[in-house]
């Protein structure tokens, strides 16, 4: 297998990319680096006693033939700084991992765009993360998030209704974090890439995140805040962007909402409002089939609401779900009636019902 022994020394205690880099520089080659006597890796001066010795240590232990088959077994490819299949975005960042394992296929020369936030949304923001993540992958970007709870989860989500998306991990490639995305992880490397640049058995341990952060910028041209507290892991990830001069959006939400505190102080710092998909679709002229693409938006967006439904919508929350019940009593619509219009209005992808008879507004303004 390709790089299979530096996959091998990544899994040495101690040795990451600044250290592979260093062993790169003098060995070249991964396999002189396996077997090298002490004395020759002693004389590269790559490598701490400590770190050393664990080396050769470690060498005796593993099995090449054995890592192979594990790698094989999870469909992972291996890859490092200087294969033609490294991202080439990911390289101009400060620190790039030296190597990646992935699931699926890297990309090439399409735009991503990093989407990330909170990992306990409103609904609101799940909407917001989903919707959006959906009309940029219907114009061909890739979408990149860390395959958390909350809006990473429905900016994958999202995405791959109509195109690819990028998940990195911030845990070894055989380790499902958080386990009920094992499907969605699953569906991803099918539809795009499972990303980690930490070797198999690593767990996902918090000061892992940081770093998983940064390679979300990495691959990203942009990056998308939907929902972020003052002081929170999207807030990195967008000071990340801003010191690699990425482009940084956000999402303005309820001024009240502690949840949107994040995103409002990016806008203040200058960062880009957006309320809809084509702010960030403008920002880098991007082209696409606009035969495929604007015959299905026409389809999906050009046909305006009946005088009943323009009523119903505007009395409907983004965020707080309302009862049928309480539409009737507000509004005096028939109660015969009032299934069937929320029911084309559902269709129309106008409302949505967020449990039994309680609906809330579809954010159809990020698309138009």
């Amino acid at each position: 297998m390709k790089n299979i022994y530096w996959a091998a020394i990544n899994s040495v205690p101690g040795i990451g990319s600044k250290t592979l880099r260093q062993l790169y520089g003098y060995f070249h080659d991964g396999e002189k680096i396996w077997t090298a006597t002490r004395k020759m890796l002693e004389q590269s001066n790559c490598l701490g006693s400590k770190t050393l010795s664990e080396l050769i240590e470690f060498r005796q232990k593993i099995s090449i033939d054995k890592l192979t088959e594990q790698l094989k077994h999870y469909k992972i490819e291996v890859c490092i700084e200087i294969d033609e299949e490294y991202p080439k975005l990911l390289k101009e960042i400060y620190d790039p991992p030296f190597i990646l394992y992935y699931q699926g296929q890297l990309p090439r020369d399409e735009i991503c765009i990093g989407i990330v936030g909170s990992r306990t949304p409103t609904t609101y923001g799940k909407q917001i993360a989903e919707n959006m993540a959906e009309e940029l992958a219907k114009f061909n970007f890739i979408i990149v998030s860390g395959a958390a709870k909350g809006i990473d989860t429905k900016a994958h989500t999202g995405a791959l209704k109509k195109g690819k998306t990028i998940a990195v991990l911030g845990c070894g490639l055989d380790i499902i974090y958080p386990k009920e995305n094992k499907q969605l992880l699953e569906a991803i490397a099918q539809n795009g890439a499972v990303i980690s640049e930490y070797p198999l058995n690593t767990l996902p341990k918090p000061g892992n995140f940081p770093a998983r952060n940064r390679i979300i910028t990495g691959l990203s041209k942009g990056i998308l805040v939907v929902e972020a507290a003052k002081k929170s892991g999207s807030l990195i990830t967008a000071e990340f962007a801003l010191s690699e001069g990425r482009d940084v959006f956000a999402i303005p939400g309820n001024i009240y909402s502690q949840k949107s505190e994040g995103c409002h102080s990016l806008i203040k710092q200058g960062a880009k409002l957006v309320t809809r998909a084509n702010d960030i679709v403008e920002e880098y002229n991007f082209v696409t089939n606009q035969q495929s693409i604007s015959k299905e938006t026409q389809i999906e967006l050009g046909f305006s609401m009946t005088a009943e439904e323009q009523l119903i919508y505007d009395n409907l929350s983004f965020t707080e779900p309302k009862c049928i019940d309480e539409i009737i009593y507000k509004l005096r619509i028939n109660v015969s009636n009032i299934s069937f219009i929320l029911l084309q209005m559902k269709l129309k992808g106008l409302v949505k019902e967020t449990s039994p008879n309680f609906y809330i507004r579809a954010i159809r303004e990020c698309f138009e």
